[in-house]
């Protein structure tokens, strides 16, 4: 089995894993926008999305690890962490059909909110009244973007929220699992069982990409989602996730630019102001779990 690397306190180097990887899931959402907008079904760029990833893993992780890459110390977590990885997916990807980056990328802010609340019963942790405040101003903010009482709510604003969902409890699984096992074990398992279970639903349909931008595009898509988790994966090994989690905000302006030069979207008032609740809910949190972390520290023995 492969052996997880333990854990270590090396802050600025797990912020700078996790900024990184939020540069590449970034990627992953505008090459996945572009091939859905160039015709391409949506099952058709998660499957593509997922098989490179597997197979950058295993050219990458093999040599150096041999088949121990391939047993799970932790086999149930790992399945279940791969469903939800896939199924947040599936539903963003969808999501983006219809909705600016901008819009599906804010919704997703709310992850760090949804994982305080996640935290309770899968992690044991308590969670005081002014956090479970925050975590209702959190989500007033994403009911500020998708304005579900006047004409600009659009029904794909839902699969975001699954889509949220899902990417919470991957993460929260991603904290589980992190010095149980090894990097490459997580990766090779979430890409090669995502490929596997959506292989079925995508021969009938299959389109090519036309035109050298769509194949770049379309290669592209599997190795930022490869760089984007390892990356990720390696931040929650080497920081906690209370110190990561503001850090996911850095996409807000990296979508916004995304819509703007990729897409000429730009994002709407109301993208911004709920946006900014989202944020400065999601940052409260951040500030209380990181205060409670320094107070056990001191008290401890």
């Amino acid at each position: 089995m492969g052996i997880g690397r333990p854990r270590e306190d090396r802050r600025l180097t797990g912020v700078l894993a996790m900024a990184l990887a939020v540069a590449f899931f970034t990627c992953i959402d505008s090459s996945a926008k572009w091939l859905i907008l160039a015709g391409l079904p949506a099952l058709q760029v998660v499957f593509a999305r997922y098989l490179i990833h597997f197979l950058l893993a295993l050219v990458v992780f093999l040599p150096r690890e041999g088949l121990a890459a391939l047993r799970s110390n932790s086999p149930v977590r790992q399945v279940l962490r791969s469903v939800f990885l896939l199924g947040s997916t599936v539903c963003n990807f969808a999501a983006l059909k219809y909705l600016p980056i901008t819009v599906t990328t804010t919704i997703m802010f709310a992850g760090p909110i949804a994982v305080t609340l996640l935290a309770i019963p899968m992690l044991g942790e308590r969670v005081g009244l002014r956090r479970i405040a925050a975590v209702c101003t959190g989500f007033l903010g994403v009911a500020v973007v998708m304005q579900p009482w006047g004409a600009a709510f659009h029904p794909a604003m839902l699969l975001s929220l699954g889509a949220l969902t899902l990417a919470s409890l991957y993460f929260v699984l991603t904290r589980i699992l992190a010095g149980i096992e090894a990097i490459s074990t997580q990766q090779i398992w979430s890409a090669g069982l995502a490929a596997l279970a959506i292989l079925p639903f995508v021969p009938g349909g299959w389109v090519w990409p036309e035109g050298g931008t769509d194949w770049t595009v379309f290669l592209l898509i599997g190795a930022f989602g490869a760089a984007g988790h390892i990356a990720a994966t390696e931040a929650h090994r080497l920081a906690d996730a209370s110190l990561l989690a503001p850090v996911v905000y850095l996409q807000v302006f990296l979508a916004a630019l995304a819509g703007i030069l990729v897409f000429d979207t730009w994002p709407t008032v109301w993208t911004l102001c709920g946006g900014a609740i989202i944020i400065a809910s999601g940052l409260y949190i951040w500030r209380r779990e990181r205060a409670q972390l320094r107070g056990a520290k001191r008290s401890g023995p």
